[in-house]
């Protein structure tokens, strides 16, 4: 009989941190989008899904614009592969766009106009910093707040007009969508329902269409249209009531390393909402907002909340344990803690409260 546990150690294959792969460039293709508001932490949440972390093979990938950073999906950031970009955001556009809508209402006259303008300075001069294009704007007259700039350029990212630029000194920028994908893949959308149903439950899997449809922004009747497409190349069984879809294959027997030091945006957490607390069997975690912005995981089980600061030398994680740790349990998260230190340059020191 298939365990909570056995579910969130057979994710840590999924998810590539039980099975990495070569670069960044395929965690992000092999996952289809991750998770990335915070740019510091999530250069890790893809690195540590590689062989050999090294801060430069994201950053590469960036560069050149083999990977974007948008909006796509939900209204967050997410890595994205070039070529998934396009039939991405037509896909989930239609549910995604709303959410800007109703932010910008306030400046909703003036959105055309403004997008027109962020264009033209795009087209004339890309890779912009946000800064950048604020003070073009205010150039031309047009005076917006950081947080109305900010959805503006989401919405903008969803209308597939524009997209990640170039980085510069390490700050996100700009470029206009068809100069960085000239060449994008399109889909019909029954077709890139199924796309996504094979890559989500290959990548995510064992989840529920639940956790698809809270992934995507999608509607569970569309989730299921898309499984329906693609089941004879999927494998389903039972579990507490709901179905619980994957890649054909039996639960893996274990999963190594055992310790993992993540934000609470990985995908491991936010990639599902209707299964989530597998990773949580013993039911020890508060279920209130996450109050820290990482986690430890031990065994595919979230045991401990956690909080890293980086300084010139050290790299610190202040670990907080959901309940009581096993000597095993603290050399797993001293394990993970050096290997975010070496891809990070700098010593990892741990301090475990109540330890």
């Amino acid at each position: 009989m298939i365990t909570d546990r056995d579910l969130a150690r057979w994710r840590l294959h999924s998810q590539l941190l039980a099975a990495p792969v070569a670069t960044a460039e395929d965690v992000v293709r092999s996952l289809t989008a991750v998770q990335a508001e915070n740019t510091s932490q999530s250069a890790w949440a893809v690195a540590t899904r590689t062989a050999s972390p090294d801060q430069a093979d994201l950053a590469g990938a960036l560069a050149d614009g083999r990977v974007l950073r948008i909006h796509v999906l939900r209204s967050t950031w997410h890595y994205v592969h070039a070529d998934d970009a396009l039939w991405l955001q037509e896909l989930t556009a239609p549910r995604v766009m709303p959410i800007f809508e109703q932010q910008l209402q306030p400046i909703a006259s003036r959105l055309e106009a403004l997008g027109a303008g962020i264009e033209e300075m795009l087209a004339e001069s890309p890779d912009r910093t946000r800064g950048d294009l604020a003070e073009g704007l205010a150039e031309r007259g047009e005076q917006l707040t950081g947080q109305q700039l900010m959805l503006l350029l989401g919405r903008l990212e969803v209308q597939r007009l524009v997209c990640s630029g170039a980085p510069r000194d390490g700050e996100h920028t700009y470029a206009r969508f068809t100069d960085r994908v000239p060449d994008p893949r399109r889909l019909e959308r029954d077709e890139a329902l199924a796309e996504l149903a094979l890559r989500y439950f290959t990548s995510h899997g064992p989840a529920t269409d639940r956790d698809l449809a809270y992934w995507a922004t999608l509607t569970v009747t569309d989730v299921r249209r898309g499984i329906a497409a693609v089941g004879d190349r999927l494998d389903s069984f039972e579990h507490d009531g709901r179905t619980f879809w994957h890649l054909p294959g039996e639960a893996p027997a274990s999963a190594a390393p055992a310790g993992h030091l993540l934000q609470v945006l990985d995908e491991m957490y936010r990639g599902y909402q209707d299964s989530r607390w597998v990773i949580d069997a013993d039911g020890v975690v508060p279920r209130a907002r996450e109050a820290a912005i990482g986690m430890a995981l031990v065994d595919a089980q979230l045991v401990a909340g956690m909080k890293r600061t980086v300084s010139a030398k050290a790299v610190t994680f202040a670990v907080h344990p959901h309940r009581t740790l096993s000597t095993r349990e603290v050399g797993a998260v001293q394990d993970a803690a050096e290997r975010y230190g070496e891809f990070l340059g700098r010593e990892a020191r741990v301090q475990f409260a109540g330890v």
